[in-house]
Parts: C-alpha cells; structure tokens; sequence
C-alpha cells in the first residue's frame, strides 16, 4: 500500500517538473522576438505587367475597385467646377504602386478574343503615375451648372521629346495652373504604352481646344480663367517623337511601326468610334500646335481594324464594367 502511494507521488512530482520545463522553454522562445513584430507586409503590386501575366490582376478583387478606393486617386468624377478656384493646386503625395487595373479593366476573355485575331500583338504595358497636381476630376456639369454629357473622343499627341523626359515633367509637382500638363498615356519609340492618369480623371492635354463632331462644337468651360476645352471629354494619347522631331519643322522622320501597333492597340481598348478620333493640331484654337507631325493616317486607322473593340478602358463618368464584350464597329 505504501509502495503505491510512493509511486504515485513519484509520478505526480515528474509530471510537475515537466509542465514547468514545458512553460520555461515556451518564454524562453517568445522572448526572442520583439515584443512589437509587425506582420509581414503584403507583396507589392508591380508597376510593370508583362503580356505573360496581364490577365493575371482582376480588377474586381482589386482594393482600387471596391469600397477601399485609393485615397491619393479616388475613381469616379466630381460635380461640378469651383466657381471661385484659389489658384493653386493641393500638393498630395504620388502613390508608389498602382496597379495596371487603375488604367485598364483586364478583361481576360477580351485578351483571348485578341489573341485569336491574325494580327495578335501583345505591348509592354508600365504605370508611370503622373502627379495629382497634373491632373484633375472629370466634371458632370460645366461651370454654370449644365450638364455636360460629350461622348468621349481621343486625341492624338507627341512629345517633341524623349518619353522619359515627358514622364519626368508630370510626375514633377506643379500647383500653378498654367505649369500643369499631361496625358492619359504615352507610347513609346519601341511601343511601350505608359500609362500616366487613369481614364476617369482630366488630363491637361489641350488648354483652348475644341472638338467639331456630327453634334456640332463641343467643349466644356470647367475653370472661370481659362478657355473651353475638350479635356473634360477627352482620352490623351502622346507619341514619343524620334530624335530628329525635337525642333520646330512642320515633319520629322516619323513613328515607328511598334508604335502604330500599340497606338491602334490601345485605341480599341476604349471602344471610341473612328471618327471621334482626332489631333491635337485639329482641336487646338490656339494656333500654336502641330501634333502629331508626320502621323500617317492610312496607316493607323488599317491597324485599328485589326483589333477587336472593348471597353477596357472607361473613359468618363461610368463605373469600370464587369463584362467587356467587344463593340459592334
């Protein structure tokens, strides 16, 4: 009887000291970490898709397309214009990563409808985020209250110098209006398409500009200094210029092929129709403006037949689409 009870308390005793072991030990290894260990930060969304993985960002699942838009680059358009603007723009922080989905809503079976057609092409798509000062909200109604509803066109630009030095302008902070300039996007000399202001903002491509279409003029007065424009209604397109191009002559060398592919590539992506397609030699009232010199025509528009026409790219007002079919021409 005393032996079983000895074995007992033997048993008990062993079982306690384990148990406090167990504890020690578990302290021991929680105090080598800090007391304040952040989680491990989610991966970066990177500015640079290739063709091979486009498809691979949803822009339904993504945070700039749900209720937790991107603060620096809200989606969607203002109201209507300030009618007494303090002259300066507020100075906000350019968001270090954005996603290719902020400037066109990937629409994999549209990519496959693509893929199919016999002139498949495929560009380097790079988000280069122009500064906020550099742009601005799309406005519903003018500056007098009307209701402004302009079909969307596209005008065609060029640099007049090297793409990485037009980047490198917008992505500069300018909060005085007349310093402020952009474009939605730019193709480069090797037919590279930077994007730089998402679709549904106003770029500050063309200042006293007006666009003459089957409705008749069309401008909007969005600033009580500076003249009507199209930029309200207007997606900005700018072609890298050749290195001959960087003077005053009224022709240079002209563009790449790479670049009409690219140019006709993403043109079809915003489902404009062909004769909404302009210059802005054509819109400008300025008389100062001859881009794009040397642009062939004949051949931009043969190349655009060659893609099929989505509305991947939202121009305007309207929430990006979930379904992208392709647009009867």
């Amino acid at each position: 009887m005393k032996l079983n009870l000895l074995k007992t308390v033997v048993l008990v005793v062993a079982g306690l000291i384990t148990l406090i072991a167990i504890v020690q030990f578990g302290t021991q290894a929680s105090a080598q970490l800090p007391r304040n260990t952040p989680a491990p930060a989610p991966s970066a969304i990177p500015s640079v898709i290739s063709p091979a993985d486009s498809t691979q960002v949803n822009p339904l699942n993504s945070p700039l397309n749900s209720g937790n838009l991107n603060a620096e680059v809200p989606f969607g358009c203002a109201i209507q214009p300030n009618p007494n603007p303090t002259g300066r723009t507020e100075i906000r922080p350019r968001p270090s990563q954005v996603p290719l989905s902020r400037f066109r809503q990937i629409s994999p079976k549209a990519d496959l409808q693509s893929a199919l057609q016999t002139s498949a092409y495929t560009p380097r798509e790079v988000v280069e985020l122009a500064d906020p000062t550099n742009f601005g909200e799309r406005f519903m109604k003018d500056l007098n209250g009307q209701v402004v509803e302009h079909q969307p066109i596209i005008v065609i630009h060029e640099t007049v110098g090297s793409a990485r030095s037009a980047i490198n302008y917008f992505q500069t902070p300018h909060p005085l209006d007349a310093d402020q300039v952009s474009y939605h996007s730019l193709v480069g000399l090797d037919g590279t398409i930077y994007y730089l202001v998402p679709p549904d903002k106003r770029a500050f491509g063309a200042g006293n500009s007006v666009f003459l279409g089957t409705a008749g003029t069309e401008a909007v007065k969005t600033h009580p200094n500076f003249p009507p424009s199209v930029n309200n209604f207007a997606y900005h397109i700018s072609l890298e210029t050749p290195a001959d191009g960087d003077n005053n002559n009224t022709s240079h060398s002209g563009y790449t092929n790479a670049q009409y592919q690219s140019l006709a590539w993403l043109a079809a992506k915003t489902a404009v129709p062909n004769d909404r397609i302009t210059f802005h030699k054509t819109v400008d009232r300025s008389g100062s403006r001859m881009d794009p010199r040397s642009f062939n025509s004949d051949t931009f528009f043969r190349v655009l037949e060659t893609f099929p026409k989505t509305r991947e790219i939202v121009i305007g007002c309207s929430l990006p689409l979930e379904n992208n079919p392709p647009v009867s021409r």
